[in-house]
C-alpha cells in the first residue's frame, strides 16, 4: 500500500518500526494544520516562539513513537492535543493571554464562517469583503478569554467534538459544551455586522 493511502495510525506504527519515509508522509500531511493551530493559539505576542513550539510538538511525537497505540483517539487528535498542551504551557510561562494572529501566507481566517454559509468559493467581488471580515474575525478571536479561544480553535482547526474537547482538556462534558457555546456566542455577536450583510436578501 502506498504511503499516501495509509491511515495516520498505520504510518505512525510503521515509523515506530523504523520506517522514516512513513514519518515523512505524516509530517507532510499535518505540517500546515499543526503550525496554523500553534501560531493562532500563541498569537502575535508570542509569534516568534511558534516555530519552537511547533518543533517541540514533533519532537514529542517522535519521542512517543514506541509507546503510541492506535486505540481511542485518532492520531491527529493525539497530535493536536500535544500541540495544545505545549502552547498553553508556553502561554502560562510567559504570563500572556492567548492571542490569535493571521498567518503570513495569506490563508483566509474566515474559512469556518464561509463554509457554514456555503460560501467556500466567494465571487471576485466578495474578495475585499472576506478580507475585511477575516481581519474582524481575528480581532474577535483575540477578545475571547484564553480557555474559550482554545476550545474554539480545537473545535474548528482540528474538528474536535464536544466529547473530544472534554477528554482532551480534562473537563466535564457540560463544561466543555458551555465553553464552546460561550465562545461561539461572543464571536457571533462580534461578527454580527458582517454576518448581517451576508444574511440580507439579494
Amino acid at each position: 500500500m502506498p504511503y499516501s493511502a495509509m491511515p495516520d495510525e498505520q504510518l505512525m506504527l510503521a515509523y515506530a518500526r523504523g520506517d522514516a519515509a512513513a514519518f515523512d508522509e505524516l509530517y507532510a500531511r499535518h505540517e500546515g494544520a499543526l503550525f496554523r493551530f500553534v501560531r493562532r493559539l500563541l498569537g502575535a505576542p508570542l509569534a516568534a516562539q511558534a516555530d519552537e513550539v511547533f518543533q517541540d510538538t514533533w519532537m514529542r511525537i517522535v519521542a512517543a513513537r514506541a509507546s503510541f497505540q492506535p486505540q481511542g483517539a485518532a492520531w491527529r487528535t493525539w497530535a493536536f492535543t500535544i500541540a495544545h498542551n505545549l502552547a498553553m504551557d508556553r502561554l502560562r510561562a510567559s504570563g500572556r493571554e492567548v492571542g490569535v494572529s493571521a498567518r503570513d501566507d495569506g490563508e483566509d481566517p474566515l474559512d469556518w464562517i464561509a463554509a457554514t454559509l456555503d460560501m467556500t468559493h466567494p465571487s471576485s467581488e466578495d474578495v475585499a469583503f472576506w478580507r475585511a471580515a477575516g481581519q474582524q474575525l481575528l480581532h474577535c478571536l483575540d477578545e475571547l478569554p484564553p480557555a474559550q479561544r482554545a476550545a474554539f480553535l480545537l473545535h474548528h482547526e482540528d474538528g474536535a467534538s464536544v466529547e473530544d474537547l472534554a477528554q482532551r482538556l480534562g473537563l466535564q462534558f457540560e463544561t466543555a459544551k458551555s465553553r464552546l457555546r460561550y465562545a461561539l456566542q461572543k464571536l457571533r455577536g462580534c461578527m454580527r455586522q458582517y454576518l448581517d450583510v451576508l444574511e440580507q436578501p439579494s
